[in-house]
């Protein structure tokens, strides 16, 4: 079978080193599926998971957005964070879904709810994450 490598990085270094039979992720434009030999590209990305296939077999990586390259036998990742699901500490994502639910609903003009809603979405990602591999 057909695999590329895959390699998930932020600014803190590698987070992610493997080859795959398929990568899936979430870019500002949609659902992008990635299998060996695709055309090469370069796509913005949203707050999601990265879906990883190897044979029968699925392995989750949370991210904050970032960026996508493909190449016909590689594929980068360069997120702003990112977290493997067996590595998510899910009692500090839900600490942090529950203050940006509650800097939400105050209502306040100190608050930021663009940046709010952005910590919303990337606790209930990494959550979501973490539920997918149990």
């Amino acid at each position: 079978m057909k695999v590329v490598e895959v390699s998930i990085v932020t600014p803190n270094g590698p987070v992610y080193t493997s080859e795959a039979e398929m990568v899936s992720v979430k870019a500002k434009s949609g659902e992008l599926g990635i299998l060996p030999g695709h055309i090469a590209m370069v796509a913005p990305l949203a707050v999601g998971a990265v879906r990883i296939k190897k044979g029968s077999y699925t392995e989750y990586v949370a991210i904050s957005g970032g960026f996508l390259e493909v190449r016909p036998d590689k594929v980068t990742i360069l997120a702003q964070a990112a977290e493997v699901s067996a590595n998510i500490d899910v009692p500090r994502a839900e600490e942090a879904k529950k203050r940006a639910e509650q800097r939400l609903q105050q209502r306040q003009d100190h608050v930021d709810f663009k940046r709010a809603e952005l910590a919303l979405k990337r606790a209930v990602n990494r959550i979501d994450v973490f539920k997918h591999t149990r």
